[in-house]
């Protein structure tokens, strides 16, 4: 019923419960991937007023269940990840630089997150600074080496598929008069390691290259890379925020110098992330103000996202394989029955060389954001590439850069899957894109 003095708000809030199926005072994060955020379809209703009198052109609600396969752009926190988080928000409130009690209380919680997250990356703890997240570990590598080099006009590769973390520094640093080479990728979406020997100069002051992809997922070729670039004595920085919790990652095997991650690209919070130094690796401060983490970045440090940051790393190590070979199976299950079912489909990218939760698939004769858009009605959750690019007329520079028209770079969606995601999720999911596709080329066809 409508009560006199409801509002939306009002009504949602207190009937959450009924409509969206769970007790509304369960636990925080009932339902895991299922989100818990109003999931309705608003239309004119037959609302009635709390006499019995109906409510002309009021608001109805219809149900509708959701699945999240947007897990590329964020996770949902953990249950564990959570208890972690609360626990440290309500009992470590400290300041971790002070010397008292509090202080230091906070100072042994924030070094054992970070002896979790170097954990997972087979690190040194020393060598892990926090961060914000993944655009200021990116940030902080990028301007931070080159400009520790003191030169005026230095050189910088890149790639042309890096995350706009990356892209933006270097941009930055070409109009500070640096010389930035972009190197392309093929059809496959993969570095050739060789294109990196041969763009190296004798002012090449660092290398920057993604782990994995976040649109596409495929995985460059790190290890190759940085035997190339140690042999050259060029510090070598890597994304890693996609690869984190999704394959395995070893820096001392790896070789690299700087390894990027972020804490809710794994279930946990955002706002928190990290950055791998390799000891020895000169770099000059982007922020100041302060002396924390080892001068690093500036800042009294989040403990408590550090520390449910820690939590999911650990939850991470733990479940790896697991959850790879698990999202491998859904993820191929996925493309399969899309290519089989649907014409004019295909993969985008290698699928030899990717992380086992991502796919990126094109459907000719669609627009990419009219498929987000239906199949959001429909209660699924995917997304057209990058979601910090979202809203952008421009075709994905990843795909563009890869060869694809713009056309079909418009045309492509990305799908990528999680913990929560299920055989079920997947085959509804199915169903709902080839009921989408075909109702989007009809009207297409009579436009």
């Amino acid at each position: 019923m409508i009560r006199d003095d409801d509002s939306v708000g009002s009504v949602l809030a207190r009937d959450a419960g009924i409509f969206m199926g769970f007790d509304a005072f369960d636990h925080d994060l009932h339902g895991g991937d299922l989100l818990a955020l109003a999931p309705f379809v608003f239309g004119r209703g037959d609302a009635r007023h709390s006499n019995g009198a109906e409510l002309p052109g009021t608001l109805k609600w219809d149900y509708v269940q959701r699945y999240y396969f947007d897990h590329n752009a964020t996770t949902p926190i953990a249950p564990e990840v959570y208890e972690a988080l609360v626990s440290c928000l309500s009992q470590v409130y400290g300041n971790a630089s002070s010397i008292h009690f509090f202080g230091q209380g906070a100072k042994r919680q924030l070094e054992a997150a970070r002896r979790l997250v170097a954990s997972l990356i087979h690190a040194n703890p020393a060598e892990v600074v926090f961060t914000s997240g993944g655009t200021e570990a990116d940030n902080i590598a990028v301007l931070g080496v080159v400009r520790a080099t003191g030169h005026s006009s230095p050189h910088v590769i890149t790639t042309a598929i890096e995350h706009p973390a990356v892209l933006g520094p270097c941009a930055q640093l070409g109009r500070e008069g640096a010389a930035v080479t972009v190197l392309r990728v093929g059809a496959s979406g993969v570095v050739n390691a060789d294109d990196v020997r041969n763009a190296l100069r004798p002012d090449t002051a660092l290398v920057s290259i993604m782990h994995a992809n976040n649109e596409l997922g495929t995985v460059q070729p790190i290890a190759d890379i940085a035997r190339i670039t140690r042999e050259a004595g060029v510090p070598l920085h890597v994304d890693g925020v996609q690869a984190l919790g999704k394959m395995p990652v070893d820096v001392e095997a790896l070789g690299v110098d700087l390894y990027s991650m972020s804490g809710h690209k794994i279930y946990a919070p955002k706002g928190v992330g990290a950055l791998y130094v390799r000891k020895g690796t000169r770099m000059a401060p982007i922020s100041f103000g302060g002396h924390h983490e080892r001068d690093r970045r500036p800042g009294t440090e989040n403990v408590p996202c550090a520390g449910a940051f820690g939590a999911a790393a650990q939850l991470a190590a733990e479940r790896l394989t697991e959850d790879a070979n698990r999202q491998a199976v859904l993820r191929d299950r996925l493309e399969n029955a899309i290519l089989d079912r649907i014409p004019g489909t295909g993969i985008n990218g290698a699928r030899w060389s990717r992380v086992p939760n991502t796919s990126n698939i094109y459907f000719d004769g669609i627009d990419g954001e009219a498929l987000v858009i239906a199949l959001d009605l429909r209660g699924f959750a995917v997304s057209t590439g990058a979601a910090c690019s979202s809203g952008a007329l421009a075709p994905s520079h990843v795909l563009t850069a890869m060869g694809l028209s713009a056309d079909r770079a418009r045309a492509s969606m990305r799908f990528s899957l999680g913990r929560g995601t299920t055989t079920e999720q997947v085959d509804a999911l199915v169903e709902a894109i080839g009921a989408s596709v075909n109702h989007l080329r009809r009207i297409s066809a009579h436009a």
